[in-house]
């Protein structure tokens, strides 16, 4: 693998202004300059924003026709049909709407496809459901904005469709009611960035508002941060006000389907974070949807029961077991195949495929596949002649534009920049592969195929202090679009023997600047021979919190080491 590249940006002068004004440290104000918060009115609303900043729901183009035709539905005595999808984001965005829409007397039931046997999506064959359940009015949550031939279909037979989504729309949209979607070009909305529960958190706020429940919204941010941190949303601007409003909320759950996940994860006496919403929280919600059992998830966060929710968590977490058992088994199969074909030496962007891969995991397997070999990455598991796929990209490599070029090749595809999914006759896989390669081959060099990591500011150990401390908590939620900080600090001594740990990490203390701390490598025993006590090198790192008897302590979390 090649060797990383070090980004250290220069230091920018408003700095100084943010550190002044705000009475921050200067480390932290230069995380803030550099990440574009260069403004002492923007990194105040960043580091301390509220609910209250949030923008009118209105802005969003048709969310009166939306709020209206809901108004309408309660006045009727009208059934309405949430159709979901069956990742953390569609589950949760079906909770919340359905919690929602009862609370205001309106008759609501959802629908959620089968993962495995239905895919992705609102399909003609989904309208026998809608009559079924005797629905006036179908309202979308994450999925939808390119349900063109239901949306008509529906339409004929007097059967409204309101969609919420986020994802990109095709061509043309649907003929629907109303369509709350905020990264259509004429949407109106000042953000961009919402995940699909937040998009159903809009509809919420304006339908709770005009209700006079909008005391009732908070509540909600609980799970819109679990969706929108599990949908791997930015977060910055309002995201990331919703997600630090849920993850003070969860500090207090009355929910009992949640209380009980919670406690199944081990986290019902600690503060929780959204590390432990993306690795322990949200992996479970997933996992239902993934191993074709979203209806478990939804059940649980509707659970009365103390017993039965217990139950239901602890299936979740089976659920989970499960498919880490498939994820393990594919990366290995999929990896093992790349180094023994060179594949990653012979191509810029990685296709590949098996009957016996497991449709629900393998976007994961992507990702950690994407990570490993630093390039894009499309898995596919074949079916019946069909194959279904799986992308994820790296930020040098826009994988829905690649796809929308070779878009002749596929039955359905979707997706965001760095996420896609799509379905293809399996005889046309290769020709599939063969043109994306070409567009891969077009748009990455060599420098594009180079892991990079973007260092926030060089820091010295000294700088870390209780007031530095105090201000790098502010920083938090982290994530995409405001990840955790990356440090390089020159010239450290490596103080002790570095020893290995459970055979694969590795762990010293340095020292530099007066200060010691404790480093830990994770994966990086093959990087102990380029260290020696008493040698002197550069570390990029963040910074890892612990807490013993009551204690908060830090050490470093290394990225990479340069002798």
């Amino acid at each position: 693998m090649n060797k990383a590249k070090w980004l250290i940006p220069p230091v920018r002068p408003e700095a100084e202004t943010l550190a002044s004004e705000l009475g921050l440290p200067l480390a932290i104000a230069r995380i803030l300059a550099n990440r574009g918060l260069t403004s002492p009115e923007a990194a105040q609303t960043f580091l301390y924003g509220t609910l209250d900043k949030l923008p009118d729901p209105y802005l969003m183009k048709d969310m009166d026709r939306a709020v209206a035709r809901l108004q309408l539905a309660a006045r009727r005595k009208e059934k309405v049909l949430i159709f979901g999808d069956y990742d953390v984001d569609g589950v949760l965005s079906v909770v919340i709407l359905l919690r929602a829409l009862r609370s205001l007397g309106i008759e609501a039931d959802y629908f959620i496809p089968e993962r495995l046997k239905e895919g992705y999506g609102i399909k003609d064959e989904h309208l026998r459901v809608v009559e079924e359940r005797q629905a006036g009015l179908v309202i979308s949550v994450d999925c939808g904005i390119k349900a063109i031939s239901f949306a008509r279909a529906a339409k004929a037979k007097g059967i409204d469709v309101i969609i919420t989504d986020h994802h990109r729309p095709g061509e043309d949209l649907p003929q629907a009611e109303a369509i709350l979607n905020p990264v259509l070009s004429d949407s109106g909305y000042p953000y961009r960035g919402l995940a699909g529960v937040g998009v159903v958190f809009k509809l919420l706020q304006a339908l709770l508002t005009r209700a006079g429940k909008a005391a009732g919204l908070p509540h909600y941010a609980k799970l819109v941060a679990i969706g929108t941190i599990a949908d791997v949303a930015e977060l910055r601007g309002e995201n990331r006000l919703l997600v630090r409003e849920g993850l003070r909320g969860l500090a207090s759950v009355a929910n009992r389907g949640l209380q009980s996940l919670i406690d199944e994860c081990g986290l019902g006496r600690k503060k929780i974070t959204e590390g432990d919403i993306g690795f322990r929280l949200a992996p479970r919600i997933n996992a239902a949807g993934r191993m074709g059992a979203a209806d478990a998830a939804v059940k649980l966060f509707f659970s009365d029961s103390g017993e039965e929710s217990a139950r239901l968590a602890r299936r979740l977490s089976e659920l989970n077991t499960q498919r880490q058992g498939e994820e393990d088994r594919i990366f290995s199969e999929a990896a093992g195949r790349i180094r023994a074909d060179s594949l990653d030496s012979r191509h810029k962007l990685l296709v590949l495929g098996c009957e016996t891969w497991h449709r629900g995991v393998i976007g994961i397997v992507a990702s950690k596949l994407k990570d490993a070999f630093y390039r894009p990455v499309v898995l596919l598991t074949y079916d019946n002649g069909m194959a279904f796929g799986s992308g994820r990209s790296i930020s040098e490599f826009s994988l829905i534009d690649c796809l929308d070029e070779c878009r002749d090749v596929f039955l359905n595809y979707g997706g965001h920049t760095l996420a896609v999914g799509c379905t293809l006759p399996r005889e046309r896989v290769s020709q599939f592969k063969e043109r994306a390669n070409g567009i891969a081959g077009a748009k990455l060099g060599a420098d594009e195929l180079r892991r990079k990591i973007r260092v926030d500011t060089a820091l010295d150990f000294s700088e870390i202090d209780d007031p530095f401390i105090d201000a790098y908590h502010l920083l938090s939620p982290f994530g995409v679009g405001n990840p955790k900080p990356l440090f390089q600090t020159s010239d450290v001594e490596v103080w002790s023997a570095p020893q290995l740990i459970h055979g694969k990490h590795l762990k010293f203390v340095a020292r530099q600047a007066g200060r010691s701390f404790e480093a830990i490598g994770w994966d990086m025993a093959d990087r102990r021979e380029e260290i020696r006590r008493g040698s002197r090198i550069s570390l990029v790192y963040s910074l890892l919190s612990s807490n013993y008897l009551g204690e908060d302590r830090y050490s470093l979390c290394i990225e990479d080491i340069e002798g």
